[in-house]
């Protein structure tokens, strides 16, 4: 009896562990990254910013915040920002510079610097916290290809942070938002 109860338990065993294999094989099982929301915030009376963070990491295993917003004035002008933030220490960015983004054929484009705006004491600025104008690249992007985005930095050596696609998607849509309300 213990010899077929054995054997019943191995053969029960073997068919869950090979339809694992296949269910992870097809994609069931696999989990796909979340998305993130796009929140709304009131910054004051018919002034709106909407916002999207995700973490990425650089090339040397360092977590960036990457913050897209809009804002959104009650007289209905917009700006559409990129807000790169590092932990303290990680790397001094260099503000003389614009962040270069690069698809993966190649293509190279441009975000000027719009750091000084962000801080309050424009003499001593956080060196790991950068802003970049979004609005005259975003619609050049191509949501279905990757980037990478090069963040220069005051010694010698750029931090690279690479952007997914639906990163890019989620900016897109973070761009066509309008409401005043």
């Amino acid at each position: 009896m213990r010899r077929y109860l054995r054997r019943v338990f191995s053969r029960v065993v073997s068919l869950g562990i090979l339809a694992l294999l296949v269910f992870s094989g097809l994609g069931i099982l696999t989990v796909s990254p979340a998305a993130a929301a796009i929140r709304r915030l009131e910054e004051a009376p018919g002034q709106i910013v909407y916002q999207s963070r995700q973490t990425v990491q650089d090339q040397h295993g360092n977590s960036w915040q990457a913050i897209a917003f809009k804002r959104v004035r009650s007289d209905h002008s917009a700006s559409l920002y990129l807000r790169l933030v590092g932990f303290p220490g990680t790397a001094d960015i260099d503000r003389s510079r614009s962040l270069t983004l690069t698809n993966s054929l190649g293509q190279s484009l441009t975000a000027t610097d719009a750091s000084s705006q962000i801080f309050t004491d424009a003499t001593s600025p956080e060196p790991n916290v950068g802003q970049y104008d979004l609005q005259p690249v975003l619609s050049q992007l191509q949501s279905e290809i990757p980037l990478r985005l090069t963040l220069p930095t005051t010694d010698t050596a750029s931090v690279m942070l690479p952007i997914s696609p639906t990163l890019i998607e989620e900016w897109r849509t973070l761009a066509a938002y309008e409401e005043t309300k």
